[in-house]
């Protein structure tokens, strides 16, 4: 018999060799029917592999995770399994589930992959679905697999198998299908219902863009056909929201291939937007006592070697800027950090100078491939509002927490209110990604432990998602349809310190280290408009909106009139816009809804002799006559309102 302990701690016994699905219907025949996946003293695993030994075990369900991941991992090879039958000779690439759902990188010789195919490949899969092929684990010897796949042709399986450790390799089989895997896979392709492929596009061979370019075909998969439905509703709202479509309908920024591509360009309404948001930053800045500062968007190369930034960006970086000057190269910036660093040792610090947060809306550059560019999410480059707090280790905690305090002001102020933290970890079975010693990372990790339980704040631990200087704490927000997003961020670093002598003289007359706290609310200024854009619609809130109110004359005989009430409001801090086109005023209040403009002004005859105007609210419709200035009052009380509620 084995002991068998469960996640409230309680403990039954088992005969040795029981599986993960027996122990679920033991407990409920309903479990065992939805139970996709099982961990076995922290191993995923498939529910029907034997337990031999006393174990600490995990069910998971479709709405967990690793749940998740099991069946999505099991739907690419489903995926593979298709494109196999209807594309003989067909080369395999990876295909690893993602958030959310799957992609496989396939190579399809000189076959091209389009949108039209996928109809007969979801057909295809589904053929196979009913089929209800068990998926089978095999482990193999480094010598066999290599001969299984080089008789098969795969050779990018080869190449993946060349690189992996003899007595670590695993197979998973279904039908006549075999592939490289580590797992873990649902026991059969049966539990899968409902299938969609979603997009294809290129992706270079190990994201090496001196390799071949495979095809990448995403896709996602669920337990039950109403949950693709859904999904597909979900995915139709997200196109209406998308941030490209709804930034080029109302002017905030664009893109030239003349440029560059990934150099986003701010128009007039999207800088204002964007200037306002850091504007806001900088006020709640000033009251936590934050010191602005510039720096310049290079900097020589040795100052990134030294921070580590050139070892772990130097392959996503622009090439290096050779100068006249023999020897010398710089950098485009990948990161703000070091800069703030040399602000740091401009001079002599005591103890009584902690700490120091140095904040900048600073932009840096990062080579990302072509393929994986993507509106403002995914740009090379970008602003972050970064600041790095310098301060004392009997500090940390105090300034995490008011860290906290600055994010949950702007997640209030732009109604995230749905959001969860994730303490990043380091992978403590791969310590070669990171730098520094396993003590200052264990001061940092407990730090923003100890800081969240002091705020009460219900975070998940992800081990490997740590920065390589230092772990970190995440804010996940969920949009207005449910995506999730990952924007503020805070980090404890002790090793850039290190890594740049940093001193302050103590209490005790004696030269110590300070900690460093790297933080960004935002994230990236760019990331966070196209995530603000996709949760409003491009609704901005009143406040921070680029313009707030559309006056609309009748006709051009009351454009005077308009301008004289623009000039009114503007005198009382209104964003105004005039809508003087020479076109019917149905046509003008339909495109100025469009236009997400939160209120509209029409003016006309009975406006003007009345000394009035009449006003229209986005959404709302008609909400009667009053003067300029009453309008105006109610615009500002509105917004005041706006401010002390999220300032609160």
């Amino acid at each position: 018999m084995i002991k068998i302990t469960f996640p409230d701690n309680s403990v039954r016994e088992y005969e040795s060799g029981v599986t993960g699905f027996q122990i679920a219907e033991s407990i409920s025949p309903r479990l065992a029917q939805e139970v996709l996946a099982v961990s076995v003293n922290g191993q995923v695993t498939e529910i029907n592999r034997p337990i031999i030994t006393d174990a600490a075990i995990k069910l998971f369900k479709w709405d967990d995770p690793e749940g998740k991941h099991s069946f999505w991992h099991t739907s690419a090879h489903l995926m593979a399994e298709a494109l196999q039958e209807l594309y003989p000779g067909i080369q395999f690439g990876i295909g690893p589930a993602i958030e959310s759902g799957f992609y496989y990188d396939v190579d399809p010789g000189e076959t091209v992959i389009k949108e039209t195919d996928f109809p007969a490949i979801e057909a295809k899969v589904m053929e196979i679905v009913a089929r209800k092929e068990n998926v089978v684990r095999e482990e193999i010897s480094k010598a066999d697999a290599l001969k299984l796949f080089t008789d098969k042709k795969e050779t990018y399986k080869v190449e993946l198998i060349s690189d992996l450790e003899d007595g670590t390799i695993t197979l998973y089989r279904q039908g006549n299908f075999v592939d490289l895997c580590k797992g873990p896979h649902l026991i059969s392709v049966g539990e899968i219902k409902a299938f969609k492929i979603t997009a294809v596009a290129g992706a270079y061979w190990r994201g090496d863009i001196k390799r071949k370019q495979l095809t990448r075909l995403y896709a996602i998969s669920f337990p039950k056909k109403k949950m693709l439905d859904e999904y597909v509703e979900l995915m139709e709202e997200a196109k209406k929201r998308d941030h490209r479509k709804i930034g080029k309908e109302l002017e905030l920024f664009t893109f030239s291939d003349t440029v560059g591509k990934g150099l986003p360009l701010w128009l007039p309404n999207g800088t204002a937007l964007r200037l306002r948001l850091e504007d806001f930053l900088k006020q709640i800045q000033k009251r936590f006592g934050y010191l602005q500062v510039m720096t310049p968007h290079i900097g020589q190369k040795q100052l990134y070697v030294t921070s580590g930034h050139y070892a772990k960006y130097g392959q996503d970086s622009f090439q290096p800027i050779h100068t006249p000057e023999e020897g010398e190269e710089y950098l485009l910036k990948p990161m703000n950090c070091p800069h703030h660093c040399e602000i740091y040792k401009f001079k002599p610090r005591s103890y009584k100078d902690l700490p120091l947060r140095f904040a900048e809306f600073g932009t840096v550059y990062r080579y990302e491939q072509s393929g994986e560019l993507h509106g403002l999410t995914r740009v090379r480059s970008f602003t972050q509002d970064d600041a790095h707090i310098f301060c004392r280790p009997d500090q940390i905690q105090e300034e995490f927490l008011k860290v906290m305090d600055i994010i949950s002001i702007i997640f209030n102020a732009l109604d995230f209110k749905n959001f969860e933290a994730q303490i990043s970890l380091r992978d403590p079975n791969n310590k070669e990604k990171y730098i520094g010693s396993d003590e200052v990372w264990e001061k940092a990790e407990s730090a923003i432990i100890d800081a969240c339980k002091s705020k009460g704040l219900k975070a998940h631990v992800e081990l490997g998602e740590a920065a390589f200087y230092g772990p970190k704490l995440d804010f996940m927000v969920k949009d207005a349809i449910g995506r999730k997003w990952q924007l503020g961020t805070i980090q404890v670093d002790y090793n850039l310190p290190e890594r740049f002598q940093l001193e302050y003289v103590g209490e005790d007359n004696q030269k110590h280290r300070p900690v460093m706290i790297h933080r960004a609310p935002f994230g990236s200024m760019e990331r966070f408009v196209a995530v603000l854009i996709e949760h409003t619609g491009g609704k901005f809130p009143l406040w921070l909106t680029p313009n707030q109110v559309s006056i609309l004359p009748i006709s051009e005989r009351y454009n005077d009139y308009a301008k004289k009430v623009a000039a009114d409001l503007e005198a009382q801090d209104l964003r105004v816009t005039i809508d003087d086109r020479n076109e019917k005023i149905g046509r003008k209040i339909r495109d100025n809804e469009l236009k997400r403009i939160p209120y509209m002004i029409i003016v006309g005859e009975k406006e003007e002799s009345n000394g009035e105007v009449s006003v229209r609210k986005q959404g709302e419709g008609d909400k009667g006559s009053m003067t300029a200035d009453a309008f105006a009052k109610m615009i500002n009380d509105e917004v005041r309102q706006m401010t002390i509620s999220f300032i609160k």
